[in-house]
């Protein structure tokens, strides 16, 4: 049966930024000085948090999840390690990604509009490291992702503030009166023997997982460019099928999907066409129009939207600013866009 894809229906794929719900004590550094004013936020897919009160925005599987954190000058996302991908736009602000289960192994400092993605298995936190509030958008591999494993000292912390971590990833907050379930098991901090499997990679191979918004470059060959239109590639562990090379940032561990920026000059559009894997844009700044058969959504900075597999959509840019969007593609090499001109002329 084919999903008639109206007005009403497409909104709810579509969070914008003013709506998103967060938490503040998603995880079991929460109540850290200097962890305990950061927001965590699931926009699509479970996510990792370990508590349930998260928010899940979308919960339809993608093969990927999306998430975002938001934090204020000088707050820190404690060390800790995870089993898929994790993959930053940075949205806004200044940030510091820091290395090594105690901090100590090198970092990266990043800003609006650049990537980076971190390697499976190491121990990686992140800080804010300028004036105001600023805004991470996350991608991380999988349906499952997997739990967080965190770095020894993180566990010392949380038991002064009254968090215990379950096995299987459940946050328990004791100062709110919640106990330890009977019988229940409580997290521990890796063993020497994990920490070895945990090594932090030289910081010169760190380094080119990271790519600066300056150096992200149209591909000419993409099939979406066009007059006042690019398509670049950011992450891609092989070429796509849809023309476009690898990379420039690639890895020795899969990410499983593929993330791509758009740039729409003003008044410039693509027309429409349909794909086969999963589409979610995140718009970084500036204003997308996304229109189908069954109406059209207005994008702002911020927003997310995931598009229907196989739906007919274009895009355009109503606005006297570029319009610069990140999309994640749902398959490790996407294949070619259907173009509905190409269709109808069959």
């Amino acid at each position: 049966m084919t999903t008639k894809w109206t007005q009403d229906a497409m909104e709810p794929r579509l969070v914008r930024y003013a709506d998103l719900k967060g938490l503040r004590n998603a995880f079991i550094d929460a109540r850290t000085p200097g962890s305990d004013r950061k927001e965590n936020f699931t926009i699509i897919g479970p996510g990792v948090s370990e508590n349930p009160a998260q928010v899940v925005h979308i919960p339809e599987a993608h093969g990927f999840n999306v998430g975002a954190a938001r934090q204020p000058f000088g707050c820190t996302n404690s060390q800790h390690s995870h089993l898929t991908a994790e993959t930053f736009v940075v949205h806004t602000g200044k940030w510091r990604f820091v290395f090594g289960a105690n901090k100590d192994e090198g970092y990266i400092d990043v800003d609006p509009g650049d990537v980076a993605t971190v390697p499976t298995h190491m121990f990686r936190g992140f800080e804010k490291r300028d004036e105001g509030t600023g805004f991470l958008f996350v991608v991380l591999g999988h349906d499952d992702p997997g739990k967080v494993v965190w770095a020894p000292s993180v566990f010392q912390m949380a038991e002064d503030y009254g968090l215990k971590l379950l096995k299987g990833g459940k946050l328990v907050d004791t100062t709110l009166g919640e106990t330890v379930p009977e019988g229940a098991e409580l997290e521990q901090p890796p063993s020497a023997e994990k920490l070895r499997e945990l090594a932090t990679p030289p910081l010169e191979e760190l380094q080119k997982y990271a790519i600066k918004a300056a150096d992200i470059k149209g591909d000419p060959n993409s099939p979406l460019a066009g007059e006042g239109v690019e398509e670049a590639p950011v992450i891609g562990d092989v070429d796509g099928q849809d023309g476009i090379k690898a990379g420039p940032i690639s890895g020795h561990w899969q990410h499983d999907f593929t993330l791509r920026r758009l740039k729409l000059e003003t008044g410039a559009s693509i027309a429409q066409h349909s794909r086969a894997e999963q589409e979610v844009i995140f718009v970084q700044s500036g204003t997308l129009e996304f229109s189908w058969d069954g109406g059209k959504l207005i994008m702002g900075a911020g927003d997310t939207l995931t598009v229907p597999i196989g739906l007919m959509h274009g895009f355009r840019n109503p606005a006297s600013a570029d319009a610069i969007a990140f999309v994640i593609r749902g398959a490790a090499s996407p294949a070619a866009p259907q173009f509905a001109a190409a269709q109808a002329a069959e």
